[in-house]
């Protein structure tokens, strides 16, 4: 019976108290091996940090380098371009009075070719008034002499009944230049 007790699996499960036994048994290995591996992992992590700190600070050190590097540079070029600024406003400022100088000279300019417009049309009016005082037969003489151009600009101005005195006592060849001039004056002038 005996014998046969052994060789036959029990029938009922195995106490209760034994499998909570083995399963905390078996935690407690888990958990000893977990925390072996947990001290073996922190002192490669700790050794490893000095490393990694000796790289971070020198990685570190390397930005601090290049940004101070690059602020310089850009102070540099702000410095520059202050300067610029400067020598913009002031070549700004000798355009303006320079500017300020040409207008004043423009319009010294102006009335002076004002003055000596006028003067020249006083000489003008002088020189008709002076025509128109001699004797038909006189003019005829000395408009005879002149450029056709020339006669003609003076004829637009002289007064009709002595323009027609004049042309009478002129041979007749300066008479027609004369009047072609005369006539050709604003044929090129649009009519609408």
């Amino acid at each position: 019976m005996i014998w046969n007790r052994l060789r036959r699996p029990p029938t009922r499960a195995a106490h209760p108290a034994l499998t909570l036994i083995a399963a905390l048994f078996f935690v407690a290995g888990l958990s000893r091996l977990g925390m072996g591996v947990a001290a073996v992992i922190a002192a490669e992590t700790e050794a490893a940090v000095p490393q990694s700190e000796a790289a971070s600070v020198g990685a570190t050190d390397a930005l601090l380098a290049a940004l101070t590097a690059r602020e310089a540079t850009i102070d540099a070029e702000e410095a520059d371009l202050a300067q610029k600024k400067v020598a913009l406003a002031a070549a700004e400022a000798d355009i303006r009075s320079q500017l300020a100088a040409l207008a004043e000279a423009e319009a010294r300019l102006l009335q002076t070719l004002s003055l000596t417009e006028s003067a020249a049309e006083d000489d003008v009016t002088r020189l008709v008034a002076i025509y128109e005082n001699m004797k038909p037969a006189q003019a005829a003489e000395l408009f005879g002499q002149m450029d056709v151009d020339f006669a003609a600009g003076f004829f637009v101005r002289l007064r009709p009944d002595f323009a027609g005195a004049v042309m009478a006592e002129l041979d007749p060849v300066s008479a027609y230049a004369i009047s072609a001039v005369l006539a050709g004056r604003h044929a090129r002038t649009p009519r609408n």
